[in-house]
């Protein structure tokens, strides 16, 4: 083992899951998935070669039909999918492995292209500005969402309750909810694009309301010790923002300690190069539990990060994509492989399963 890795490479235990590392693999959409958003033997292949991770969080999986916001990702509310995705955790676990599943719902990220014509929903009528979606007919801007009644919200949290059932059914260790990146639960927790009044607006307190019913609910079917949350406080992809996010982050950290969750996961930084300061310290100083940092981390700041007790464990994204053996990597201090964004999101094999191994 490398000696500057010691940390990174030890064991730790989230919740109730009992880890060989703490070099855990993000959630990273690949739009691999087959016809009626069903995993396939190319996702099985693809995650039980990354199987020497601590932890496997698999990609963001639609909780609800005709709320898809790219071309193929998975879902997992149809019997075809629960059955699909069986094939991924078995052929991880068949590895050694261990899996979660994240929990998604794309909100206004949606596009009707992709939904029968569908309006996406979201907690406030504000489209997605500062990008553009890819669709069978090309680039196509977002549409402007509907914004949600109180007693829809209510169907939504069923829908992850449901989900959660059907990933229990699938074989996954356990689940990781989806409260990051611009989608519905984070439309929610943001003042930026949450302008609504009553129950689920305004006021923090208010505003996480829905994201505490939904964990409330997956509680149920995991328990607290096989179940996490992802959070972006300061992340500005799909146009979001908040006027204060580390006191957003402090609360989401006192709201959720509760829980006793399996751990938090945090996005420390913004895709957009912002920087509004240190949304990490703000939970590690509110939440009791395992705290997972993710985005930018070499092996040697995951490492001191660890070492220093900032944080418990590390995922990394792209990092994965190109290193199937990511932590033998790091044990071994070898060079990694670059990743190709170009073949990110694009069909078939390549860049997806392609990716060389280390030669033992």
């Amino acid at each position: 083992m490398s000696e500057s890795m010691n940390s990174l490479l030890s064991p730790v235990t989230l919740g109730s899951l009992e880890l060989p590392n703490r070099v855990l693999m993000a959630p990273l959409t690949r739009c691999r998935a087959e016809p009626g958003h069903v995993p396939g033997l190319l996702m099985a292949e693809y995650y039980a070669q990354r199987a020497s991770a601590g932890l496997i969080i698999a990609e963001a999986t639609m909780v609800l039909e005709g709320n898809s916001a790219f071309y193929a990702e998975p879902g997992i509310y149809s019997a075809e999918q629960v059955a699909g995705w069986r094939g991924v955790t078995d052929a991880v676990h068949a590895k050694g492995g261990r899996i979660y599943l994240q929990l998604w719902h794309g909100g206004r990220a949606c596009h009707p292209l992709f939904n029968n014509g569908a309006q996406p929903v979201a907690p406030s009528a504000i489209a997605i500005t500062n990008d553009q979606v890819t669709t069978p007919e090309g680039k196509k801007p977002y549409v402007v969402p509907r914004e949600l009644r109180d007693d829809e919200l209510p169907g939504i949290v069923e829908g992850f309750r449901i989900a959660a059932v059907n990933a229990k059914a699938a074989g996954f260790d356990g689940v990781e909810i989806h409260a990051a990146n611009g989608y519905l639960l984070d439309e929610f927790l943001r003042d930026g694009a949450n302008k609504r009044s009553g129950a689920y607006g305004g006021p923090v307190e208010h505003r996480a309301r829905l994201l505490l019913e939904v964990v409330e609910a997956v509680v149920g079917v995991f328990g607290g010790g096989r179940t996490a949350v992802r959070i972006s406080p300061l992340n500005g992809f799909n146009s979001m923002s908040d006027s204060d996010p580390v006191s957003l982050s402090a609360s989401l950290a006192k709201a959720l300690d509760p829980f006793s969750l399996s751990y938090l996961h945090v996005m420390r930084a913004d895709f957009m190069d912002a920087n509004h300061g240190d949304v990490l310290a703000a939970v590690r100083a509110n939440y009791c539990g395992k705290l997972v940092a993710n985005m930018g981390y070499t092996g040697e700041e995951a490492d001191e990060a660890i070492s220093t007790g900032a944080v418990d464990a590390v995922a990394f994204g792209t990092a994965f994509i190109a290193n199937p053996d990511l932590p033998d990597r790091f044990s071994r201090n070898a060079p990694l492989n670059a990743p190709d964004p170009a073949t990110f999101y694009t069909p078939g094999p390549v860049g997806y399963t392609d990716y060389p191994a280390l030669v033992r």
